[in-house]
C-alpha cells in the first residue's frame, strides 16, 4: 500500500495553485474567512434517511458502495428528470434506495450485466434525452466495473471489500481507484494531479452510515482532502476565497462546460482543495481541530442555500463528479 497516496493529492494541488493562471486563491482573505465560518453546525454528519438506504447491515454497505460507483454526473443533471423538490444527487439516491427497499440489493453478478436500458429504468429517466442517455450508459459501465470487480477480488462480496481496507480509509481510496471510474487523475501540463473525489467519498459516507463502527471503521479518516466537485468550488468563490480570471468566470456565468481535464477545470478543484486545507491550519492554530473533510461538508451544506442556487457553477461533463 502506498501510505502516502492522499498526501499526493494535497501535493499536486499545491502545485497547480502555485501554477495557476485561471484561479487563484484569495490568500490574505483565509483568516478573516475562517473566524466566520459557523462551526457551531459541525455535528456529526447525517444521511437523509429517505433518500439513503440505512440500517440494513451488509446492505447498506452494498448501497453506498453502489451508490458511490455512480455519484457522478453534475454536469449532466441540468437535463436529469429531477424528483421534486429534490437535486440531481438526491434524485439518483432516493431511486436507488427505492429500488434497494422494493428488490433487495443488486448482486455483484446482477451488477456486471446491468445496461443503460436497465439504469434508465431504475433512475425514471427519458431514453430520448441524449444527454441523459449518454450518462445512463457512464453509469452501466460503471456498475459494470464494479460487479466485476467484486467478482474477481472480492468472491462477490461488497462487505469483504470494505474489510480489506483493514479500517484505512486510505486503503479503501486505493482499492477502489483499481476501477477506472474511481481512478481521478487528470493532466496538467507535465504533473498528474490525483483527486479521488469518489473514493474518498465512500469512506466518509460508511464512516456517516455507521457512526464509525463496523464497515464505517476509519481510523486514518482525518486524513481525507475535500471532495473536489464543483459545489464547494462555487462556494468559495461566492465567498471570495477564491478568484477567477474574467474569461472563466464569464464562460461560467454563462453555463457554459468546462471541459473535463481542461487547465480551468483542473485549477479550479486543485485550488479548492489547497483552499480547505490552508482553512483547516487556521482553524487548528486557532485551536480547533476541524479537517478538510468536515468543512467540506460544511460548505457543500452552504451551497445549498438559495443565494449560491441562484448563481452558476462550473458545469463539466465527466465520471468523476
Amino acid at each position: 500500500m502506498d501510505r502516502n497516496l492522499l498526501q499526493q493529492v494535497r501535493a499536486a494541488c499545491k502545485t497547480v495553485a502555485e501554477r495557476a493562471s485561471h484561479v487563484h486563491i484569495n490568500y490574505p482573505a483565509l483568516p478573516s474567512y475562517a473566524a466566520t465560518l459557523p462551526l457551531e453546525q459541525l455535528a456529526q454528519p447525517q444521511h437523509d434517511p429517505a433518500s439513503h438506504y440505512l440500517g440494513h447491515g451488509e446492505d447498506t454497505v452494498a448501497f453506498f458502495l453502489t451508490l458511490d460507483a455512480i455519484n457522478f454526473g453534475s454536469g449532466y443533471f441540468p437535463h436529469l428528470r429531477k424528483r421534486p423538490g429534490m437535486s440531481g444527487y438526491f434524485t439518483i439516491a432516493s431511486s436507488l434506495t427505492d429500488y434497494f427497499a422494493t428488490y433487495g440489493p443488486f448482486s455483484a453478478h446482477q451488477l456486471a450485466r446491468l445496461t443503460a436500458a436497465d439504469c434508465l429504468r431504475i433512475f425514471a429517466q427519458d431514453p430520448d434525452n441524449a444527454p441523459i442517455y449518454e450518462l445512463m450508459q457512464l453509469f452501466a459501465t460503471a456498475l459494470n466495473d464494479l460487479g466485476r470487480y467484486l467478482l474477481q477480488q472480492f468472491d462477490g462480496s461488497f462487505v469483504r471489500l470494505v474489510e480489506y481496507a483493514n479500517a484505512s480509509a486510505e486503503r479503501l481510496v486505493q482499492l477502489l481507484t483499481e476501477m477506472p471510474f474511481f481512478n481521478d487523475v487528470s493532466s496538467y501540463g507535465d504533473l498528474q494531479v490525483p483527486f479521488y473525489k469518489r473514493a474518498q467519498i465512500t469512506a466518509a459516507d460508511l464512516w456517516i452510515a455507521f457512526e464509525g463502527q463496523g464497515p464505517g471503521r476509519f481510523d486514518d479518516l482525518e486524513q481525507l482532502t475535500i471532495f473536489a466537485d464543483n459545489l464547494v468550488p462555487h462556494v468559495l468563490r461566492m465567498d471570495g476565497v477564491l478568484q477567477y480570471e474574467d474569461d472563466l468566470a464569464q464562460r461560467i456565468d454563462h453555463e457554459e462546460l468546462i471541459p473535463a481535464g481542461s487547465a480551468e477545470e483542473v485549477e479550479i478543484r486543485a485550488c479548492a482543495v489547497l483552499a480547505v486545507e490552508l482553512l483547516s491550519m487556521e482553524l487548528r492554530q486557532r485551536g480547533k481541530d476541524v479537517p478538510p473533510m468536515k468543512l467540506d461538508y460544511l460548505l457543500w451544506n452552504r451551497g445549498q442555500q438559495p443565494h449560491y442556487k441562484a448563481h452558476p457553477r462550473h458545469r463539466t461533463r465527466t465520471v468523476y463528479y
